[in-house]
């Protein structure tokens, strides 16, 4: 019959009572919890927190109750060189204003692909994937490029947070809303014999209570602005009424297209040395496409390396559901031994975990430092986070080397670190995966 009778019940119950380790166990979880119980203290304490490469940085970012850490870590990776470049104690760059631009892009990606799907059935799988997450705070590199290059940059004086960017959970609860429900407009109005010109001016109008919702809850963004900053040695920096854009250009000035993004996705239906794109990800429309070359580990710990010896930290994306531990400040995979809290082994390598949706990059941060031996091996890994100062130690994390391998999927370099046959290979033939592959995810862990 495939049931669980009582007499199954009753066999299970026997079988746990037999050994004394599980009401151990069960005692310790229930009063403290699964991973807190797990703790596994020896990793904690072999760890130094030298470094023999690292990068300083400035004061800790917090991106609160918010799902901004692709940019949060892309804007601690610019801010890096602005400081170096113009000798500054500290800056911060507003967090707020890609936010807004995103939001915006991202409502009228959305309404555009539900343009695009028009005779596709609702209770499809597309429309399912697309109804499901209209848009939400997470994002990819490529994605934050897009808001870049069209928008600039402001300093967080500029637009600073509000009570909705630091926490986003109600803007977007509302925001959902309205993009559903004009989906469902959209639809409609095509179903009644509509012209796409008459549903494209309709769309035009709907964008606009979007823009309201986001200057309200966000603020307009500015069109200019006064920066006026001091360097180490007190002279005085500034620039009156300077554009967003402008901005970028003089004080950060990164050519983003000369950044790209590895991935280690070591699944049988995404090749090592291909390049792969994914249908219906991105936020601006007519911005760049999301780009991955997919590499062994070995090629992104190199690149990634090569940067920082360079000067440079280096964004990636990983999945931190596994082996974190926030406030000691600890990331490595033997650090939560839940497996022998249970007596239960979790056997799953990283391709089977993205083939079953049960791993997928979540997190965005900043790789700043390194501890590399006299063969060049990495013991441990530096991260700057952007949960603020109270968690890991003075919010940066120690990072093993295996957790590396098995729960980072991405690194953002630029092109220069790469050798020219992996050059060669950005310009090949490009896969497009389906929306809903585990590559497809976005960086929005708060």
């Amino acid at each position: 019959m495939g049931t669980i009778t009582m007499n199954i019940l009753e066999s299970y119950s026997k079988k746990f009572e037999t050994d004394k380790n599980n009401r151990v166990a069960m005692r310790t979880v229930i009063t403290n919890g699964l991973n807190k119980s797990a703790i596994n203290v020896d990793p904690i304490r072999k760890y130094r927190n030298e470094f023999s490469l690292e990068l300083k940085q400035g004061d800790i970012t917090d991106q609160k109750m918010s799902g901004r850490c692709w940019m949060f870590a892309a804007l601690n990776m610019m801010r890096y060189e602005t400081i170096h470049n113009w000798n500054l104690e500290n800056i911060e760059f507003s967090q707020t204003y890609p936010l807004f631009f995103d939001k915006l892009e991202k409502s009228n990606y959305f309404l555009e692909a539900i343009l695009e799907t028009l005779d596709e059935p609702l209770n499809g799988r597309l429309l399912a994937y697309l109804l499901y997450s209209p848009l939400n705070d997470g994002g990819q590199w490529d994605m934050f490029c897009n808001i870049v290059e069209k928008y600039g940059v402001v300093p967080k004086e500029a637009m600073p947070e509000t009570a909705v960017s630091s926490k986003t959970q109600e803007m977007n609860y509302y925001l959902t809303a309205k993009l559903r429900e004009y989906a469902c407009i959209l639809r409609k109005e095509h179903e009644k014999g509509k012209s796409f010109r008459q549903l494209k001016e309709k769309k035009e109008e709907m964008l606009y209570n979007i823009y309201k919702i986001l200057c309200i809850c966000l603020g307009e963004p500015p069109k200019e602005f006064d920066f006026e900053i001091r360097d180490k040695k007190d002279n005085w920096i500034c620039d009156y009424g300077i554009t967003p854009k402008k901005f970028y250009e003089k004080y950060i000035g990164l050519n983003l297209s000369e950044y790209v993004s590895l991935i280690n996705a070591p699944t049988e239906d995404k090749p090592f040395n291909q390049c792969f794109t994914v249908k219906y990800l991105g936020n601006v429309k007519e911005g760049k496409k999301i780009h991955y070359l997919n590499l062994p580990m070995k090629e992104l710990k190199e690149a990634a390396i090569a940067q920082m010896k360079n000067g440079h930290p280096v964004w990636f994306g990983a999945d931190i559901d596994y082996g974190m531990l926030f406030q000691e400040g600890i990331v490595d995979t033997e650090v939560l031994r839940v497996d022998d809290l249970l007596g239960i082994e979790f056997g799953m390598t990283k391709a089977e975990r993205l083939d079953y949706k049960h791993s997928m990059l979540n997190h965005a941060m900043l790789l700043t430092g390194a501890n590399i031996d006299d063969d060049n091996n990495v013991g441990r890994w530096k991260i700057e986070n952007s949960w603020g100062k109270e968690k890991g130690k003075e919010g940066y994390y120690i990072m093993s080397d295996r957790w590396f391998d098995e729960y980072i999927f991405q690194v953002v370099v630029n092109k220069k670190y790469l050798s020219d046959s992996l050059k060669e290979l950005l310009d090949g033939k490009v896969t497009e995966l389906e929306p809903w592959d585990p590559m497809g995810s976005l960086a929005q862990v708060v």
